[in-house]
Parts: C-alpha cells; structure tokens; sequence
C-alpha cells in the first residue's frame, strides 16, 4: 500500500470535513460572514455550494452565509441588501438608549434600492462614511445622522453623547463631520463627551436652559461627582443597576455626607425617579437653587 493511499482520505470525506469547517467558522464569526471573507478564509466556491447544498449554511441573497446562530437583526440586514442603523445600530454597539426609543429594525439603503423585502423601518440615504467590514452595520458617523432625524431632539443628544463616551470620540471630531441635516448639525454642536451614563446627560439637557454654569465629572474630594451646579450643588444620579451591593450603598452614603460636612449640598436621585418622574427630578433641584444651594457661602 503507498504512502498515498495511506495518508489521503476520500474526496468525499475531505469535502464533508470541509463544509463542517466552513459552517464552524460561520459561527465562530457571528453567525454570518460575507463570502468575500469565506474566500479569504481558505473555503473555496465549491466548499461553499456544498455547504448549502447540504444546508450546513444557509445563503442569504448572493453574499451572505448564515447559520442558525445568527443575530436576526443581522440576518434581516442582508436580507435587505442594506445595514443596520439608528437605533438598531447604536444598541448593537452598546449605546445608552432611552426607554421611549422607537422599536423595530431600522436599516439604511442606498436611494435608488430595491424596497425591502421584510417588516423594517428602512432610512434612504447615502452613507457619510464607508460601514465597517462587508457593511451590514453603519458607521458611527451614519448611525449618528439617522438617530438625529428619527428620534425627539432631546433623545437624540441623550443617544449622541452616550456614543462619543462609548466610541472615544471627542466633540471636535464630531463637529468636523459634515453632516447633512440641521437636526445631526445641533447635535453635533451640543455635543459633549463628559457624561458617564444617559442619566447625566438627562440631566444636562434637560437643565441647561436655566443658564447655570453645570460642569460634569468635577472631581471632589477625591471622587468625581455627576454633575455640579454653581460652586455648592451637586447632583448625583444612579444608573439602573447601581448598588448591587449594600457595600457600594454605605460608600456612597458616606461620601455624600463628606460633601455636606464641606459645605456641599447632595441631592441624589435613583434611575426610576429620573427616566419615569421627572417633574419631581426637576422641582427638587429647582428649590435648592431658589434657596441658593448652587452659591459659594
């Protein structure tokens, strides 16, 4: 017996083995691929037919291989010819989103495509910027846009300054943008990157006609604060899942009570008082500056 007849598997086998191979690397890359990459991946045009033939893939339009693993926003991104954007794009790159936000998924095509083929909110638009990858997810700048004409102003810069925080980018480069609608242009010029969570940029936005001086992330006493207002009013905001722990409550508790040994006023709020009872949000802070909390002594 030759050596070759030792070491060489069938055909057959060796296809097979290869159509498995492919469909792991599908899954391993998200669940879908572009066959571009496929190709560049060493799976060659006759390991991808057999794969769907075998139904080991499934083919998506011309371009896409999927497998059952697949995120179904995605999948419905392909399906379309397009990419996700706006609000379907920024919770997919783990942007704050507000509990209001329109649902669905929101794809953007070129002006002259085809009408999609599924149920979507579909955005007809050039892009801004070329999409990451084979395309199937806007780029920022292009998710940006679309968030700026599909949500209320005040929702869109909450969205915004959540994603210039998530994405390390700074206002002056989103300012540099050249954005095509007043509505991304007013975004980009209230722009601001000093919030650590939706909940402070809430705050900022929705407080800043007063015309107060409000600085974020003002360290004191060692610890940054949410928000300061004048020189004497802090306001301090919990996120959704804030105090996990009694431990983290007790911090938080004493370091509150450091600032009012210092001449401070703390008012803290919770997430469900912020997001679900504003007016109350708002009058409180409103009294504390009517009786002149924000002013140095």
């Amino acid at each position: 017996m030759t050596l070759e007849h030792v070491y060489t598997s069938p055909p057959a086998l060796r296809l097979s083995e290869s159509v498995a191979q492919l469909a792991a690397w599908v899954a391993d890359a998200g669940g879908i691929a572009h066959r571009r990459a496929a190709e560049n991946a060493g799976f060659t045009l006759g390991v991808r037919r057999a794969a769907v033939r075998t139904e080991a893939v499934r083919r998506v339009r011309r371009d896409w291989l999927v497998v059952d693993s697949a995120p179904a926003d995605l999948v419905t991104a392909a399906e379309n010819a397009g990419s996700l954007t706006c609000v379907s794009a920024a919770r997919r790159r783990g942007w704050w989103m507000p509990d209001d936000a329109p649902g669905g998924i929101h794809i953007r095509l070129d002006p002259h495509a085809s009408s999609p083929v599924t149920d979507v909110t579909a955005h007809w638009t050039l892009r801004i910027a070329p999409a990451p990858g084979h395309g199937l997810l806007d780029s920022v700048e292009d998710t940006l846009a679309h968030l700026a004409t599909c949500l209320t102003p005040e929702n869109a810069q909450i969205v915004w300054n959540s994603a210039l925080k998530a994405e390390n980018l700074t206002p002056a480069a989103v300012r540099r943008v050249r954005w095509r609608t007043p509505q991304a242009r007013a975004c980009a010029d209230r722009a601001s990157d000093q919030s650590d969570s939706g909940l402070e940029t809430i705050l900022v936005v929705r407080l800043s006609p007063w015309g107060l001086l409000m600085r974020q992330q003002v360290v004191l006493l060692g610890r940054p604060v949410d928000l300061l207002i004048g020189e004497r009013l802090v306001i301090q905001v919990d996120g959704f899942a804030h105090h996990s722990t009694s431990a983290q409550r007790s911090k938080d508790v004493a370091f509150d009570a450091e600032l009012v040994l210092m001449g401070y006023t703390v008012l803290r709020f919770t997430y469900a008082q912020v997001m679900h009872d504003w007016p109350l949000v708002e009058r409180t802070i409103a009294r504390a500056i009517a009786a002149g909390a924000h002013l140095a002594a």
